[in-house]
This record gives structure tokens, C-alpha cells and sequence, in this order.
């Protein structure tokens, strides 16, 4: 291949790890590139972030594909202007490792003073007590940089129980019920509804020897019940399945919720409520919302 093609799109930073999951899915999508920063004198002087850049094997209708995505969002709560402009540039250039550029600015994450996540291309001597997540995104979501996933992390480190049994509902690169067995569960179980996100999941898990299960499936299809639930979804989609997010929660157990916006977390609230689960705490970072909730009855 002699040539690669890199796609740039205006976009909310926030909104920047749901539009790269669906330029994986849709489009010959081989990485992409969030943010990248420029440093004088250890100060930082310029930075693309608010512009996401994809990198294409080959050429794609880019407009229609952000078309149809901008009115998935829409059409799920999101506003106009919080999703950006959408502006976009497509632009043909040499090959020169293409495939391997976007993971140049990858870069390890410090989620808390405990955890951290590392890029299975880079480096890293663990500290003593550090969890140590080592990870290969592929075409899943779940990087660990996003405050959506972090939210779902540190409530993880606060409120796992060792020995706890987990779901991770939504699962995409596994990275939460990898977590989980770090912190002790007894035993993790993915599911989403893409499949092409399982064999990254599991892979993920075998880089950092723990075991899961992960499958294509949805929270509804579910018999068992578990100890602890995660799911980092739309706020719209927890609405949704509130009820049979509920249902698999055993009595006593917790059910952290995110992927919310902070101006849409009144919508979960509510469901939350009419399913009579009980909030026990809720955490913000980077205008997203994420909740604790407990099933009593």
C-alpha cells in the first residue's frame, strides 16, 4: 500500500471516543489520534485537541457516514452543540507506517493513585500496590483515557468487594471487568452487542492473566445474577434497560452506571428511581456524571 488516507474531523472532545468506536465499525478505519500536544520549555504551546484525526486504508464516504452518526446522536439526546461542528477534511498522503502512527500518541494513564492503564506497545515498571492494566484497544472501546471509563475505575477501587461476582455490561475492549479481577472479583463476565469487540476483550485479558468470559449478548438475556454490574453506556441506552440491569443485580448488590453526560443525568435519575435502586454516590469528571447505585429490594 502506497498510500493512506487521514481523515480529520472537528468534534467536542468529549464526544470523541463514541465517534472513534464508530469509525472502527464503519469505516477501513486502522487507528486514531485524539489530541495531540506540542511543549516549549515544558509549556505546553499548541494542541489539536477538539479535532479527531483517523487514519483510512483506503478512501470511504466519510460524509455520509458522519451523516447517519450525527443523527444516531441526535436522535439519543445529544445537542448540536454537543457534538461539534463535524467539520471534516479528507486528505490522500505517502505511506509512511501509517498503520502504526496513531499509536504514537498513546500514552500511559494514571486513572488514580492506584491504578493505571499502559498501551501494550509501551514500557512500564510497575510500582509496589499499583494495579497495572496493560492494554491493546483494537477496535473496541474502552482505551482507558476517556472520564467516562475512569469513573467506572475508581468506583471499581472504592467499592468491589474481593470475591464479588462481576458483569460488565458493554463490555467493548474488556478493560472494566479486567479491572475487576485485579481488584479481587471472583469471577468477570462481558457482553456486548458487537462482535467484533469479543476477541480484543479477550485477548486483553490474557495480556494481563486474568480470566473472563466475554460474549456477544445483551443485559436483557440474562439469567444470572452478580454481585456487581458496570455499564459505561449512553445515558439514553440506561434508561433503557434499567430494569433488566436491575434484574441481574443480586439483592445488596451495586450497579455503577456512566457514559453520561452531566446534563442528561436526570434522565438516569429517573430511571433509577422508578426501578427503586438507591443512589449511593455520584462522581463527575470532564462534564460526564457517573453514579453508585444499590438494589435493597
Amino acid at each position: 500500500m502506497n498510500t493512506y488516507f487521514e481523515l480529520k474531523i472537528k468534534i467536542n472532545p468529549e464526544i470523541e471516543d463514541i465517534l472513534s468506536e464508530a469509525c472502527f465499525e464503519f469505516l477501513p478505519c486502522e487507528g486514531v489520534v485524539l489530541a495531540e500536544e506540542t511543549y516549549k520549555d515544558l509549556e505546553m504551546v499548541s494542541t489539536t485537541e477538539g479535532t479527531l484525526k483517523v487514519f483510512l486504508s483506503e478512501h470511504a464516504d466519510v460524509s455520509s457516514f458522519l451523516k447517519k452518526e450525527r443523527e444516531l446522536l441526535l436522535s439519543r439526546g445529544f445537542s448540536d452543540e454537543a457534538l461539534g461542528s463535524w467539520e471534516f477534511s479528507l486528505e490522500e498522503k505517502e505511506n509512511q507506517d501509517w498503520s502504526k502512527k496513531w499509536k504514537e500518541k498513546w500514552d500511559i494513564t494514571r486513572v488514580s493513585g492506584k491504578i493505571v492503564v499502559v498501551p501494550d506497545w509501551l514500557e512500564y515498571s510497575q510500582k509496589p500496590d499499583e494495579v497495572v492494566i496493560r492494554l491493546e484497544p483494537g477496535c473496541a472501546f474502552g482505551t482507558g483515557t476517556h472520564a467516562t471509563t475512569q469513573l467506572c475505575m475508581k468506583a471499581v477501587e472504592k467499592y468491589l468487594k474481593k470475591g464479588d461476582s462481576v458483569a460488565d455490561i458493554g463490555t467493548g475492549s474488556g478493560i472494566l471487568a479486567i479491572c475487576a479481577m485485579k481488584f479481587g472479583a471472583k469471577s468477570a463476565y462481558g457482553c456486548d452487542n458487537d462482535e467484533t469487540v469479543i476477541d480484543v476483550a479477550e485477548e486483553n485479558a490474557q495480556k494481563n492473566g486474568v480470566e473472563c468470559v466475554f460474549e456477544l449478548n445483551t443485559a436483557d438475556k440474562l439469567t444470572a445474577k452478580f454481585d456487581f454490574v458496570l455499564a459505561n453506556i449512553l445515558h439514553n441506552v440506561l434508561a433503557d434497560i434499567m430494569p433488566d440491569l436491575k434484574n441481574i443485580l443480586k439483592i445488596n448488590g451495586l450497579l455503577v452506571l456512566s457514559g453520561i453526560l452531566d446534563e442528561k443525568k436526570q434522565v438516569v435519575i429517573d430511571a433509577v428511581k422508578n426501578c427503586d435502586l438507591n443512589i449511593v454516590e455520584e462522581a463527575h469528571l470532564n462534564q460526564w456524571t457517573s453514579f453508585v447505585v444499590r438494589r435493597e429490594k
